[in-house]
């Protein structure tokens, strides 16, 4: 999307008169960003209808966001035999981290089909859960090709009787409606800025608390511990 000039304005005011390291200093500057960007996860967080803002994280992009999601609590959470389910209508920022985590782990991917139509088939997703192996169901809020908007709000409520995660990859779909991450109680959800008008090279994971806690980091150093030895952190 194009930026409004309020973004570029911002943009500008950050890097000519604060650009420092957030959470990282104790100097004005570095506070002065500190209360900009905590105010900025803050906004999202109301946005998504989210009380805790700490289960809003700032990644690169939706694509780095789902990446995350598939390698630190796919990799704790998933075991052979195990099933992931997608569908055709997903981008590759939706698909190929699952088809990586799938082939480490011994997971599987399963598809859910669509209609004649190329709307979502719900009942084609119903029969995936027979064998009681699917342990996370990631879909797209829209298609970034057709438009299709699946429904979300039934397939995360039908997902959760049966215990699976839900991810929701909100990338093309947020810029045209809300996403209350609370009502439809999915477990994560990921979007990017530059598509709701925001700066490029951003995008966010919201996660709940609770997984957020388990998964092991992806990545590490900065101001992510708080002791560093020479062997562990």
């Amino acid at each position: 999307a194009l930026k409004p000039r309020a973004v570029i304005e911002a943009v500008r005011e950050c890097m000519a008169e604060y650009p420092a390291n957030v959470h990282r200093g104790l100097h004005v500057l570095s506070e002065r960003a500190t209360e900009a960007f905590e105010a900025a996860r803050s906004k999202v967080a109301k946005h998504l209808g989210v009380d805790d803002s700490a289960q809003v994280i700032f990644t690169r992009g939706t694509t780095e966001s789902i990446n995350i999601v598939a390698r630190s609590w796919g990799k704790m959470a998933l075991r052979p035999g195990d099933a992931i389910i997608v569908s055709e209508l997903e981008h590759h920022a939706n698909l190929v981290p699952w088809q990586l985590i799938a082939a480490e782990t011994g997971a599987e991917l399963r598809y859910v089909e669509l209609t004649d139509d190329l709307e979502y088939d719900l009942e084609a997703f119903d029969r995936l859960f027979e064998d009681g192996r699917v342990r996370m169901v990631a879909t797209t809020g829209m298609s970034n090709v057709t438009g299709v908007r699946p429904p979300i709000e039934e397939i995360a409520r039908r997902a959760r009787e049966r215990g699976a995660r839900v991810l929701i990859d909100a990338a093309q779909s947020l810029a045209h409606e809300r996403l209350d991450v609370s009502a439809l109680d999915v477990d994560f959800a990921a979007f990017s800025a530059h598509k709701v008008f925001g700066p490029t090279g951003v995008g966010v994971l919201y996660g709940k608390r609770e997984h957020l806690e388990a998964m092991e980091p992806v990545l590490g150093g900065g101001n992510m511990v708080l002791r560093v030895e020479r062997h562990r952190a």
